[in-house]
């Protein structure tokens, strides 16, 4: 289910966005809705469903809300993706093989 909520806020180019600008490090939530033309009360939804996905924290010091980047729902992502990459890889690898003897064979039938 982390995995589904994590590529449900990658899918938005607002939040990626975001997550850009907090790896650079913390940031006040005033901060971060300064660079988007949307209104903050828009960025805080996106920074919500950031949060929901365990991409960002969020402390709170006196007045300020403060947000991090929280780099282990990509780990989990890029994991994801390492196995199904090689996953396919070698199931494309056999077919390719296949193909190449079935080819050969083809060609070495043909009178």
């Amino acid at each position: 289910m982390s995995l589904d909520h994590t590529l449900a806020a990658l899918a938005d180019p607002t939040r990626r966005a975001i997550l850009q600008r907090l790896s650079g490090g913390e940031a006040r939530v005033t901060d971060v809705a300064a660079r988007f033309p949307i209104s903050l009360n828009s960025v805080s939804k996106h920074i919500r469903v950031l949060e929901r996905a365990g991409l960002v924290r969020r402390r709170v010091a006196g007045r300020e809300h403060l947000l991090t980047l929280d780099q282990r729902p990509l780990d989990e992502v890029a994991a994801w993706v390492e196995q199904t990459r090689a996953f396919w890889s070698k199931r494309l690898d056999a077919l390719e093989a296949l193909l190449v003897a079935e080819d050969d064979h083809d060609h070495k039938e043909q009178p």
